[in-house]
């Protein structure tokens, strides 16, 4: 009988990430307020991150920078965009056309379940402001706004508001007030506002919603403390962990 041959061992191969699970991972870590601006991505230790090669990296990198969250400089690389003075208004502005708008649709559309998700993400965020955790309260402020944008209806405006978030958080943390009190009092002082939002919605009045939202993003802006300055940097790798 002749000798069986036996199967050579194939080496396990760990799961390489999608191009889309690189810049969605990329992305929370911008609204967790753990990639400050000016951090440089450095494409070799976002390759070893992420388990992929360079060439993975770059596309999403210029993705990133088509949307203004990524600056992508000549013989120097990739960073975290450092928005300016001039570029936090301008974003403020658009949302201030915007979002107006999205409440309205959303008043219109909404049902039960998604002015729910509206409560539940304002109660996850005074439960994260109360423990402390100011990163997760504002990714969680944001979330319920794309949370409007997402049932309202409107595609076009959803996706420049997404953008339009992910800038704001930049701009948070490059201008927000440095003492913890007084980012307490911010976060706090917008629970309260997204709790008078969402009964607006609840009764159904778009004309009250849309100048809630209105004054809303206003105080929002009013509150920047331009002049400020982290130089803090995280190491990508230890961040973003190897592929597994």
């Amino acid at each position: 009988m002749p000798r069986a041959t036996k199967k050579p061992e194939v080496a396990e191969v760990a799961p390489i990430s999608s191009d889309q699970l690189i810049y969605d991972r990329i992305i929370s870590a911008i609204l967790d307020h753990k990639l400050p601006p000016g951090t440089k991505l450095v494409e070799d230790k976002l390759a070893t991150a992420f388990g992929v090669s360079r060439t993975r990296i770059r596309p999403v990198l210029v993705r990133l920078a088509n949307e203004q969250v990524v600056t992508l400089t000549p013989n120097r690389g990739a960073s975290i965009a450092q928005p300016t003075v001039t570029e936090a208004r301008e974003v403020f502005e658009a949302r201030r056309l915007i979002e107006p708008r999205l409440v309205e649709l959303f008043v219109a559309a909404a049902s039960t379940a998604d002015i729910a998700n509206l409560r539940s993400c304002i109660a996850q965020e005074e439960e994260a402001r109360l423990g402390g955790d100011m990163r997760r309260a504002i990714r969680l402020s944001g979330d319920f706004h794309l949370h409007i944008a997402q049932a309202a209806g409107h595609d076009t405006l959803g996706r420049i508001l997404r953008e339009l978030v992910s800038r704001t958080s930049l701009i948070l943390m490059t201008y927000s007030a440095s003492h913890s009190r007084e980012r307490d009092e911010a976060t706090a002082c917008g629970c309260r506002e997204h709790h008078a939002l969402v009964s607006a919605i609840q009764l159904r009045d778009a004309r009250e919603a849309s100048r809630l939202m209105m004054k809303h993003l206003q105080r929002l802006e009013s509150q920047l403390q331009f002049g400020q300055e982290d130089n803090s940097a995280p190491d990508l790798v230890e961040l973003f962990g190897h592929a597994a």
